[in-house]
């Protein structure tokens, strides 16, 4: 997918909006752009663990529920946030998330 550096800030962004599933869509598709492939990888595990975590306290009454709502603002709240910056052409690494995203895009050959 050919990008252009203003399709590359709308893509990084669109990494964000439905989660790890676009994230992994995007890190299919993209080949070429570092930037797209960086917010993808960063969205894929950063939502996915998310998830996994959300789908784990689930099981746990009251005490789980109360801390996936304050899980899910707190996501909520990043979401925007990481949108926001990869719109505005921005590499945001989030703490140790953003690391694991190069690690994994270095031994994907990227």
């Amino acid at each position: 997918m050919a990008t252009t550096q203003g399709n590359d800030n709308i893509l990084g962004a669109v990494a964000y909006l439905l989660g790890f599933i676009t994230g992994i869509v995007l890190l299919l598709v993209e080949k070429k752009s570092q930037f797209v492939r960086f917010h993808a990888m960063q969205s894929t595990i950063l939502f996915g663990g998310l998830f996994v975590l959300n789908l784990g306290l689930g099981f746990i009454p009251l005490l789980g529920w109360l801390v996936g709502l304050v899980l899910f603002i707190a996501a909520f709240i990043l979401w925007l946030v990481l949108m926001w910056k990869a719109f505005n052409g921005e590499m945001y690494k989030l703490p140790y998330v953003g690391e694991l995203a190069e690690k994994q895009l270095a031994k994907m050959g990227n």
